[in-house]
C-alpha cells in the first residue's frame, strides 16, 4: 500500500498562501471549489477551435488528421483476382470428369485477360494477382497438377475444386461509392495505401498548428551548459517538445526567459503574436516571481480557469488570447508538467485537428492505494499482467513532482477520483497513455 501522507510527501506540491485569503493574488482557489480534471478539460475543449483545412502531397501525409473522405473509385478488387500460382480453367470440366488440359498461354500480373477458348479441356497458366481469363471460373494450383509439354493433368485432389477457387471476386471486399476511410483518422500506413489505391495524389488534412513552449525559470540552463550548484538544465520544453512531435505535432519551437517582469511581458508579446498554440511552463503559482498569470491578463488573454482538484498539476491555467490562441500554463515542476501535457493539451489539440476521440480506457489496480488529500490523483503506473494474467495498473509514484525520471519504465497515468482514499486493488480507473 502506498500510505497517502507519504504520497502528500512524495508529490512536493506545497499549499501556499495558508494562512491569508486564496484569492489575495488571483491564485487557484481552495480544492473544494476548483474543478475536477474531467469538468476542466470540457472547458478546454470548448475554448479550442478547429484547425483548418489544407491539402497535403500523400507522400507528405502520414501522421496528418484526415478531413475528407475517402470513398472507392471502383470495385474492390477492380477485377476477378487470381490468388494462387496454377492453372485456370472451367469447373464444370473437372465435374464432367476431365483431367487433362491443354495450356495455351501464360497470363501474368498486369496483363490484359486472354480469352480461355471454347474447348472444355482449355487451361491457361496463371500467376497471383492477375485477372482471371474469360470463360475461366477457378484455379488448380501447381502443387495440385503434373505437367508434361504443354499438357497438364490435375491430381485426384483438385477434382473438387469448385467456381470461384482461389478467386478473389470483383467487388467481394467493396463496391464503387462505398466510404472506405471517413474524416478525424490519423493517416498510418493502411490507410495512406487505401487513399493511394483510391487514386488520391493529394489529402485535405488539418493544418498542423505552430506550438510554442515558454519554459520560465532563473535557474535554468541550457543542456550544453555545465550547471552551478544553484542550477538545472531545461528538460521541461524538450521533454514537451518530443511528446507532441511523437503525438502528431511536429512543429515545436522552445523559448526560455527569466523570472524577470519585463522579458516575460515580451516574450509573451512576441508568442500570442506568431503562434498558434502557446505552452508555458513554470510561473504560474502564487510565487513572488510567478509573473505569468498576471501578464497574460495585461495582454488580453481571458483567463478561463486556473486551479484544477488535483495532483500533481493543481496550479494549472488555461485560457485564450484576443485572436483565439489557447494558453496553456503549466506547473514548473517536470511531473506535473508532463502529466497536464498529456491530460489537457495533447486532448485539445486532437480536438482541434478533428481527430475522433478514442474509446476510454480503464485498468485494474495491481495493488491498493491509499490518497488522503481531497484531490484527484494522477498516479504513474505501469501496465504488466496482474495476479490473474490479465493487464494491470503496478502504481510507480514518482518520489517527488520533480522527479521526472521517475517516470521512466511507467506507461502512464491512473486518475483516481477525489473523494475517496482507499483504492483496493482491482479498483478500476481511467488509464491515460504516456
Amino acid at each position: 500500500m502506498v500510505d497517502g501522507t507519504i504520497g502528500r510527501r512524495k508529490c512536493g506540491l506545497r499549499r501556499r498562501g495558508r494562512g491569508r485569503s486564496w484569492n489575495l493574488r488571483g491564485g487557484p482557489p481552495p480544492p473544494s471549489l476548483m474543478l475536477t480534471p474531467a469538468e476542466a478539460l470540457r472547458l478546454v475543449l470548448a475554448q479550442t477551435a478547429p484547425a483548418p483545412r489544407e491539402d497535403c502531397p500523400l507522400a507528405a501525409a502520414a501522421g496528418r488528421v484526415l478531413r475528407m473522405e475517402i470513398r472507392a473509385d471502383r470495385d474492390l478488387p477492380p477485377f476477378d483476382r487470381v490468388t494462387l500460382d496454377g492453372y485456370a480453367l472451367r469447373s464444370s470440366a473437372l465435374a464432367a470428369g476431365l483431367r487433362r488440359f491443354n495450356v495455351a498461354r501464360v497470363q501474368a500480373a498486369g496483363m490484359v485477360p486472354f480469352p480461355l477458348g471454347p474447348a472444355p479441356d482449355a487451361a491457361i497458366e496463371v500467376m497471383t494477382g492477375a485477372v482471371l481469363p474469360e470463360d475461366a471460373d477457378c484455379v488448380v494450383p501447381y502443387e495440385q497438377t503434373k505437367r508434361s509439354g504443354a499438357v497438364v493433368e490435375i491430381t485426384p485432389e483438385a477434382a473438387a475444386t469448385p467456381a470461384g477457387g482461389a478467386v478473389h471476386r470483383r467487388g467481394s471486399d467493396h463496391r464503387t461509392g462505398d466510404l472506405l476511410l471517413a474524416p478525424g483518422l490519423r493517416l498510418g500506413g493502411k490507410e495512406i495505401a487505401i487513399a493511394a489505391s483510391c487514386g488520391h495524389p493529394w489529402l485535405t488534412v488539418s493544418r498542423q498548428p505552430r506550438v510554442a513552449i515558454l519554459a520560465t525559470g532563473d535557474e535554468l540552463v541550457d543542456v550544453a551548459s555545465a550547471a552551478a550548484p544553484h542550477q538545472v538544465r531545461r528538460s521541461n520544453d524538450y521533454a514537451l517538445a518530443a511528446a507532441l512531435g511523437l503525438r502528431g505535432y511536429p512543429r515545436v519551437e522552445r523559448h526560455h526567459v527569466r523570472d524577470l517582469r519585463s522579458e516575460v511581458e515580451h516574450r509573451l508579446w512576441h508568442l500570442l503574436a506568431e503562434y498558434d498554440v502557446l505552452v508555458v511552463v513554470g510561473g504560474v503559482s502564487q510565487g513572488r516571481f510567478d509573473f505569468v498569470p498576471a501578464e497574460l491578463d495585461r495582454q488580453g488573454v481571458r483567463k478561463v480557469f486556473q486551479g484544477v482538484a488535483q495532483r500533481p498539476g493543481k496550479p494549472f491555467w488555461f485560457g485564450v488570447s484576443p485572436r483565439g490562441v489557447p494558453v496553456f500554463a503549466l506547473p514548473g515542476n517536470p511531473v506535473s508538467a508532463y502529466t497536464c501535457l498529456h491530460r489537457y493539451v495533447l486532448p485539445a489539440l486532437d480536438h482541434a485537428a478533428g481527430l475522433a476521440p478514442a474509446a476510454p480506457r480503464t485498468l485494474r489496480l495491481a495493488t491498493g492505494v491509499t490518497f488522503r488529500p481531497p484531490l484527484a490523483w494522477l498516479l504513474p503506473v505501469r501496465v504488466a499482467p496482474g495476479p490473474d494474467g490479465s493487464p494491470a495498473a503496478w502504481p510507480e509514484p514518482a518520489n517527488t513532482s520533480g522527479d521526472l525520471a521517475g517516470l521512466a519504465g511507467t506507461d502512464g497515468f491512473l486518475e483516481l477520483p477525489a473523494g475517496e482514499t482507499e483504492f483496493p486493488a482491482g479498483y478500476t480507473a481511467p488509464f491515460f497513455p504516456w
